[in-house]
């Protein structure tokens, strides 16, 4: 694992397809294939929810989704992500057409009795705030299609090294925009991104 996913994200952001009736932008590499233009999209996974349900991208289809990528023992940028994930959570509580997605990259610690004391302790709905553990190396490759960048670093304090960007990606697999999760500012702005997605898909 390494830090390029973030200059990858960046890049993609200068050459994202952005129409002319201002809808998002489409974030990642863009390829033309037998003329056909393909977008990136998120990869797939199999994970167990804090009901030892599995889930996979199949039970996002047609759902937009904000995702980050945490471990419930982070001392660092954990605690800041989760708090701006919070405001993003009471802000759309009521509204159906989106849920939140938090991967562990911990999965050693956080299994499904830890995500879910977890979730309690923040006093969340757990199908609308849906906290997922499974395979380690799966859940880090995961995470480079996310452009977030999430990696094992026993120098550091919890040993993970990991950026603490918040994701909104639609029903289709794709990234539409971002927020650094340790930033309120840069979060505020998300809000309207949401928004803008969300009178798109309406």
């Amino acid at each position: 694992m390494n830090k390029i996913p973030f200059l990858i994200l960046l890049v993609c952001i200068l050459i994202s397809c952005s129409k002319s009736d201002d809808k998002l932008p489409i974030i990642g590499k863009v390829q033309i294939i037998e003329g056909d233009t393909i977008y990136h999209q998120v990869g797939d996974f199999s994970m167990l929810n804090t009901d030892s349900t599995v889930m996979t991208q199949k039970d996002f289809q047609d759902q937009i989704y904000l995702a980050d990528f945490f471990f419930t023992h982070c001392p660092s940028i954990c605690p800041k992500v989760t708090k701006q994930m919070l405001r993003l959570y009471d802000h759309y509580e009521n509204d159906s057409r989106i849920k939140l997605v938090s991967f562990t990259i911990d999965p050693k610690r956080d299994d499904v009795a830890t995500l879910k004391l977890y979730a309690q302790n923040l006093e969340v709905d757990p199908n609308k705030w849906i906290f997922l553990t499974g395979d380690k190396e799966k859940t880090l490759d995961l995470a480079d299609e996310y452009f977030v960048t999430a990696y094992e670093d026993p120098d550091v304090p919890g040993g993970f090294d990991h950026s603490g960007k918040i994701l909104l990606v639609d029903g289709k697999r794709h990234i539409r925009s971002f927020a650094e999760g340790t930033d309120p500012e840069s979060v505020t702005k998300l809000f309207k991104d949401i928004d803008r997605l969300l009178d798109e898909k309406h």
